[in-house]
């Protein structure tokens, strides 16, 4: 049986407490974080292989069905705000297109050869990285997706929570958070992915900042979508330079980052 299907450690759920219920769930949640621990050195072996490849022109994509693909989506989608590169830099797609994000599409992670279909209408260059999500590693979108990939030479990785699955099996580098039986047995949106969160976290940031799209520990790119940023923005203005919250928010939204002010700042001091 895989362990993402494995019976709850916990039994007779619709009779606990409120808090009960809290605290037992708040107990498995524990176990995430020291199960992501033990697969540093394959994230590691993973991330050293993914810059150079985005250093030359590459890009990220996660496919993945479900919670697991809307995982991907959701950290993909972040990426552009948070770090101002390219919108297509690190893509998520999801079995079913874009309306399973918010509504499953039935059978839609069924066909093996969809996940690749959907790459295409990206295109694709031999600097690509493709990693799959999935919490039992069985999915044959994804299955199929990465499988595909890899005969065309693109890297290839994957997110799983079940140990040695079809999935693991179909790739270079195989990240297997195995966390146990989940809270409510089978409810994969639970420690699977919350595992899966923690590892795309660790992924897409370590990327970045191995890319310069950070400096520091500062979002120095990060776009300037709204009044809050902005004042962040002009926060890191002021402390890298020692400017005034006036003159520094008008030299941010004048050169349009942070970057680009604190640069143009000691250029002409």
């Amino acid at each position: 049986m895989k362990v993402t299907e494995s019976t709850s450690h916990y039994d007779n759920l619709d009779e606990m407490s409120v808090q009960d219920l809290l605290e037992n769930i708040n107990k498995e949640d524990h176990r995430v974080p020291e199960a992501v621990k033990l697969v540093i050195p394959r994230v590691t072996a993973l991330v050293e292989e993914i810059v150079p490849r985005m250093q030359r022109g590459g890009r990220l994509i996660y496919i993945g069905a479900g919670t697991s693909g809307r995982l991907g989506i959701l950290d993909a989608s972040e990426c552009p705000p948070t770090y101002g590169v390219p919108h297509d830099w690190v893509l998520g797609l999801i079995a079913g297109g874009d309306s399973a994000i918010r509504k499953a599409v039935e059978n839609a992670e069924d066909d093996p050869n969809q996940a690749w279909v959907d790459i295409q209408e990206y295109g694709f260059n031999e600097d690509d990285t493709i990693i799959g999500i999935a919490a039992s590693g069985t999915t044959p979108y994804v299955i199929g997706g990465v499988k595909r990939a890899k005969s065309e030479g693109l890297l290839t990785g994957c997110i799983t929570c079940n140990p040695n699955s079809p999935l693991s099996k179909e790739v270079k580098h195989a990240i297997e958070v195995v966390v146990g039986p989940e809270f409510v047995t089978g409810s994969t949106r639970m420690k699977a992915g919350t595992a899966q969160k923690l590892v795309l976290n660790m992924i897409s940031t370590t990327v970045m900042i191995k890319l310069g799209r950070v400096k520091g520990n500062k979002m120095v790119d990060m776009q300037l979508s709204n009044a809050k940023l902005v004042d962040r923005g002009t926060r890191m203005i002021m402390e890298a330079t020692g400017l005034d919250e006036q003159t520094a928010k008008k030299l941010l939204l004048s050169e349009g980052s942070v970057r680009k002010a604190t640069e143009y700042y000691y250029k002409n001091k």
